[in-house]
């Protein structure tokens, strides 16, 4: 039967049992601080080797391995000789399926629900002029503004919020996000001019910046680097099954306009504000911090876990991050590729999430009818993004798939921009085919750069700066493209620019994928040429 074996020896802790050991042998043996040593024996399904399909070979990092001289030594580096089949790895991964994803992806289900929810406010009830934008007396450039301040305070707490997850017990601090941007939604329901609208609409972002690049830092505590994307990709696809949920949810709740004497938009913050107050509980008492502290996980399958992160995940022992550690990130310039990448793709998606009411609106749908017609597009972007991601990490080709979808988002959207205004349906399965490309380039983006960097420290900055680009200030021009006053005409405006952003995604993910294929190449011809054992090599994931 298969098995992987990883023998880990605390080298301190042998000196302190060990007294008979002469001073030469203690300080020989008392240099390295762990010392790990991997034996494989028939494991394909557990060490990546050389295959055709994946230009990867074994990916043990020595720089990984000796990651332990630059902490302190915990309980995670004293894992005794350990053995388990991939049969036990598969149950252990699925436990942790059972209980992380599906907390993760309603945390951000919500979380979703709570930020785009005035895309629907704005053209709610809008032909009885009860709509929001109405009512607060804001033109479409201020409303357009209220929008826009909500990705200034996201793009500048994200690194913030990521120190402070790591500083924390992750179940703590989401949990605290959490209350805190239902408390600030509800609070949109009481809104009564611009002003107040914009401020609110700041708080808001303050505390849903964490959440994502929180998330897929979590998740590297738990998985490898193989098995992120597609993990990713079940949180991220929440966010298309709030659009869908959230235009169905706004067409039930249109009907309560005028209850109690308030406008149906105004119920709308509040009804989807309380479930985020009432799930912080949730999270604080369910979602797991670290697997060395779950107790759900019996002490083998603790072990495992361990032990087949020692590698390649990151570690709740190491440190928080130093300077050090922030200006070495900050110098890795190829990161700034994969920065640049996930800009191009916040355009569409922030005006997607904003704006798909009022795009379905000047296709011909209107009112109540517009809210529920958003559905489809996003169903479709929701399987679309699950299938995309698997098929990115099983063929560890990650830029290539990021491509591929870019493209076809593209195709989808300058499509819907040179098809006449009053051409609807074919329009409206354009956008269907654009929604669903833009969304499915985003988890293997992430999946991506959470596998090019290594140290726990680096991960977390790199996940939020990464997010702060694309999520933050990537998203800035997507409140701006759709405009108004273009809504007969189709909103060409919006559709080019999002055609152009995604083929520059394309083109950007196209570079970096051969930027490292050729790395890669480089890196196994010195390896041969020194004579050195090509499984200490380090590459970089496709």
């Amino acid at each position: 039967m298969p098995i992987l074996v990883v023998e880990t020896l605390n080298s301190r802790l042998l000196k302190r049992r060990s007294p008979a050991l002469s001073s030469t042998q203690a300080s020989e043996e008392a240099v390295p601080r762990c010392q790990t040593r991997f034996h494989t024996i028939d494991i394909p399904l557990l060490v990546p080797t050389m295959a055709a399909k994946s230009d990867s070979i074994h990916d043990v990092d020595p720089e990984k391995l000796d990651v332990s001289d630059k902490v302190e030594p915990s309980n995670n580096e004293l894992v005794p000789t350990i053995e388990y089949t991939p049969a036990e790895e598969r149950s252990l991964v699925w436990k942790q399926d059972l209980t992380i994803i599906p907390l993760s992806a309603y945390i951000y289900f919500l979380c979703f629900f709570d930020r785009s929810n005035i895309g629907n406010a704005k053209v709610l009830n809008s032909s009885t002029k009860n709509d929001m934008q109405t009512e607060i007396h804001a033109t479409p450039y201020q409303f357009n503004i209220a929008l826009m301040i909500f990705l200034v305070g996201y793009a500048i707490f994200e690194v913030p919020s990521n120190i402070l997850l790591k500083k924390l017990r992750p179940s703590r601090w989401l949990a605290f996000l959490m209350f805190s941007w239902g408390v600030i939604t509800i609070g949109l329901g009481g809104v009564t001019s611009f002003a107040s609208t914009t401020a609110v609409r700041f708080l808001l972002g303050v505390f849903e910046a964490g959440l994502f690049p929180g998330l897929v830092y979590y998740l590297t505590f738990w998985y490898k680097t193989d098995e992120r994307s597609v993990r990713v990709a079940f949180i991220l696809a929440s966010a298309t099954l709030a659009g869908a949920f959230g235009g169905a949810v706004a067409y039930g709740i249109g009907h309560m306009n005028g209850t109690r004497g308030m406008s149906a938009w105004r119920w709308l913050f509040i009804l989807e504000g309380l479930p985020s107050c009432l799930s912080a509980l949730l999270v604080w008492f369910f979602l797991p911090d670290y697997p060395e502290e779950w107790r759900s996980l019996n002490p083998r399958q603790r072990e495992i876990a361990l032990a087949r992160l020692r590698v390649e995940g990151s570690k709740s022992h190491h440190r928080s991050m130093t300077k050090a550690d922030a200006v070495a990130t900050l110098k890795d310039w190829r990161l700034y590729g994969h920065y640049l990448i996930y800009f191009g793709v916040g355009v569409p998606f922030s005006s997607l999430s904003l704006f798909a009411p009022s795009v379905v609106s000047g296709l011909g749908y209107t009112d109540l009818r517009a809210q529920l017609m958003t559905v489809p597009p996003y169903a479709v972007a929701y399987v679309t993004q699950i299938l995309v991601s698997w098929s990115a990490d099983h063929f560890n080709a990650r830029g290539l798939h990021t491509a591929v979808f870019a493209l076809v988002g593209a195709v989808g959207f300058t499509a819907s921009a040179v098809l006449p205004p009053d051409a609807f349906e074919k329009r409206y399965g354009c956008f269907i085919v654009a929604a669903a490309g833009a969304f499915a380039c985003i988890p293997p983006m992430l999946g991506w750069l959470t596998s090019n960097v290594y140290s726990t420290a680096a991960v977390g900055l790199a996940v939020a700066i990464n997010v702060s680009f694309g999520a933050g200030i990537g998203q800035m021009p997507g409140v701006w493209i759709y405009k108004a006053d273009e809504a007969k005409m189709g909103y060409p405006t919006g559709h080019w620019v999002n055609a152009g952003m995604l083929f520059f995604v394309c083109v950007g993910a196209s570079g970096l994928r051969v930027f490292y294929g050729r790395r890669n190449k480089r890196l196994v011809q010195e390896a041969k040429a020194e004579r050195r054992d090509l499984s200490e090599v380090r590459l970089f994931r496709l």
